[in-house]
């Protein structure tokens, strides 16, 4: 078992905050713009004209997505982008119209399935609610409780077979409770309210999510795990933030360096924020008509292009064994994964393969491949989508974890830095 670095330790600290900070993808877009204004990006309005581009660090965030990109002074109409991907959205619960509701004297929320959560690890945790209001002036302002939510499970005297066929009704079981009294002198909406300071009659619409409220913990033998909730995917994302500041530092590249983070992956990224939107295609061709780039130009950059998609993947599990492919194993700890699929579920070829392991190579990290046991689907990511939208050379890769879609996740500490090394190697060479 190799030792942890006090820089992994750190890595794994931060992304605790990170995460903290980050308990919606409103949240999680508005952290990464923070953190990157805080290391001298500036911020750009879509609605308004954009400077010249060469030598500048910019972001912009379009609902719970943002991009970010730093351009070498000089950079000419044909500079290629590398982009390193992620997404900000994770399975939780989703609050219906009308959430205010409870029975026998109980105030319970109306929720509906958001993505694919395993469902029985959201039992028995105290959760936030977190998202975005919408006033009546369209303003949009951040709102984020405190523990507020849990869904109680039922104790096992009244459910002797729950140990043998826990299974969950998706309508009548899944409504966490959050007070005592009657829903007709409550208001959950006017919880959210206070919590963004602002009068719940001003809402007029709302987008809000639960997260477990229980912050990111590094534990284990040598401290060698981190356990947090939303690390599919903020640990991509936050490795892409740190890599970028770093980066951006002296930045000298034959290269436009960009993180792309896109919301709602995990309900098939079909929206104007998500990655089968037009988001990075758009932001990426005003980078390039700033160059002063025609069409030709545009196109040969993007020829030289490389996105590099970054996911979680799934860690070999110690007792179900038979759910992984007999000899490609990957296990925490040992470093970055290489995501392969022969139906193209992942987009890495060859040619994405030797430039990883070279990324790899040059961070100095050990990485890892993943490939699905033949019996069990393969899951996706951003990565097919962005190759097919743009065109662009895309290879995916990420983290091995455990308790993959739970409300709380299990990954390795060397792991989450290792992945932040090699992004900044991307970015830089």
């Amino acid at each position: 078992m190799s030792a942890v670095t006090a820089a992994a330790r750190a890595h794994a600290d931060d992304l605790a905050a990170f995460v903290a900070a980050s308990p919606s993808s409103f949240h999680a877009a508005e952290e990464v713009a923070r953190r990157l204004t805080d290391a001298g990006f500036t911020a750009l309005d879509e609605e308004e004209s954009w400077p010249e581009q060469p030598g500048g660090r910019y972001l912009v965030v379009r609902d719970g997505a943002v991009l970010a990109w730093v351009v070498p002074a000089a950079a000419t109409p044909t500079t290629p982008v590398r982009v390193f991907g992620a997404h900000s959205d994770s399975p939780a619960f989703k609050l219906k119209p009308r959430p205010t509701t409870g029975r026998l004297g109980w105030l319970q929320a109306g929720v509906e399935i958001y993505g694919g959560p395993l469902l029985n690890s959201w039992l028995d945790r105290e959760l936030r609610l977190a998202g975005r209001l919408v006033l009546e002036d369209g303003t949009a302002v951040l709102a984020a409780t405190g523990p507020l939510l849990r869904l109680p499970q039922l104790a096992i005297h009244l459910d002797r077979e729950a140990n043998d066929r826990l299974a969950l009704d998706k309508q009548t079981q899944t409504q966490p409770v959050w007070g005592l009294g009657s829903a007709d002198s409550a208001d959950l909406l006017g919880e959210l309210a206070d919590a963004a300071g602002v009068d719940a009659a001003r809402i007029r619409g709302y987008d809000i999510v639960t997260a477990d409220a229980a912050r990111g913990a590094v534990f284990g033998a040598g401290d060698v795990f981190f356990a947090s909730g939303r690390l599919d995917d903020l640990a991509s994302v936050h490795a892409g933030v740190v890599a970028l500041e770093r980066a951006a530092e002296g930045f000298d590249a034959e290269h436009i360096a960009m993180l792309a983070v896109f919301d709602h992956e995990e309900v098939g990224s079909a929206t104007r924020s998500g990655a089968a939107g037009p988001f990075l295609a758009e932001v990426i061709e005003r980078v390039q008509l700033g160059l002063g780039a025609d069409r030709s130009e545009q196109l040969r950059g993007l020829a030289a292009s490389w996105c590099v998609s970054s996911d979680v993947g799934h860690s070999v599990h110690p007792n179900y064994a038979h759910k992984h492919d007999p000899v490609v194993q990957p296990v925490l700890g040992s470093g970055p994964i290489l995501k392969i699929n022969a139906n193209q579920r992942y987009a890495t070829d060859a040619v994405g393969a030797a430039a990883w392991n070279g990324w790899c190579a040059a961070a100095g990290v050990a990485g890892q491949e993943f490939v699905s046991h033949n019996g069990v689907p393969c899951g996706s990511t951003i990565g097919p989508i962005t190759a097919t939208r743009l065109g662009i050379r895309t290879v995916d890769v990420g983290i091995p974890i455990l308790s993959m879609h739970s409300a709380r996740e299990l990954a390795g500490v060397s792991d989450l830095h290792d992945l932040a090394l090699v992004a900044e190697e991307l970015f830089r060479r």
